[in-house]
């Protein structure tokens, strides 16, 4: 397993597959490059997709100290670094579209187009999900707690037919002190004064039904970025990109492949 080395001298781990001009794919909070398991295959046709294992996360050094969403756009720097790739587009869902928006906006020259996926400016600006579908999520019945999740990502007519294992319900290898740094990483993101800088053209693509990440959170992203358009995919839930893999890949990938302005 290759590795980079962030600035901190933490070692980051990273995949490469497919072939072509490069796309960084980056997978939501608590979670390794797995999230992508089901789809990458979609993009690996045409481009050579790079995944990276967050700090905490599968191959990559889990130091016990705090994370931030800048902080792991520059790991995945390090690796772009690493690889000898001057350019690249950047595609990030859920907490991994919160690192993306820092990777194009403080180093807008790194990213040709980017992709925002089920993500959220956060702070103040963002909004959040319901309280109840918090509490939901951090109740001590472990069964209940992961069957909310699940119903968060998916609509029960996927369930009902793809019975799992799911690769976006976390990195069962994580430390429990990492996923506590993920998750106030993920709280404490606020991009919205830097989101103007960001100069990639820029696709926002969401679940119309996510409740997760609630969808609102697309038309702020797409108003605030210059230029940025946006998709809402009709009854997609968090993992839009996964349950709607035929619209959501080609989608993108049309993104990707069209004419710059």
């Amino acid at each position: 397993m290759p590795h980079a080395t962030a600035p901190d001298g933490t070692r980051i781990a990273y995949q490469v597959q497919g072939a072509g001009a490069p796309l960084v794919l980056l997978s939501g909070q608590s979670n390794s490059h797995r999230w992508w398991d089901s789809v990458r295959a979609d993009f690996d046709a045409e481009r050579t997709t790079v995944t990276v294992d967050y700090r905490g996360t599968g191959d990559s050094g889990k130091p016990d100290e705090p994370y931030s969403t800048p902080g792991f756009a520059e790991d995945v720097i390090a690796v772009l670094d690493a690889l000898g790739l001057d350019r690249a587009d950047v595609y990030g869902t859920s907490m991994g579209g919160r690192v993306a928006q820092w990777i194009a906006a403080r180093h807008p020259r790194r990213v040709r187009r980017l992709v925002l996926g089920c993500t959220s400016p956060g702070g103040p600006h963002g909004l959040e999900r319901d309280r109840a579908v918090s509490t939901a999520l951090a109740s001590r019945d472990h069964h209940a707690a992961h069957a909310t999740l699940l119903d968060l990502m998916y609509t029960p007519g996927w369930l009902a037919t793809h019975p799992g294992p799911y690769g976006t319900t976390g990195d069962p290898g994580m430390p429990a002190y990492a996923r506590g740094r993920h998750l106030t990483a993920s709280r404490r993101h606020d991009a919205w004064d830097v989101l103007p800088d960001i100069t990639a053209p820029t696709l926002v693509v969401h679940g119309a039904a996510d409740v997760f990440n609630p969808a609102a959170n697309a038309p702020l992203l797409t108003r605030r970025i210059p230029d940025a358009r946006m998709h809402l995919i009709p009854d997609a839930r968090h993992a839009y990109f996964e349950e709607f893999r035929d619209v959501a890949s080609p989608l993108v990938l049309d993104f990707l492949d069209a004419p710059t302005d």
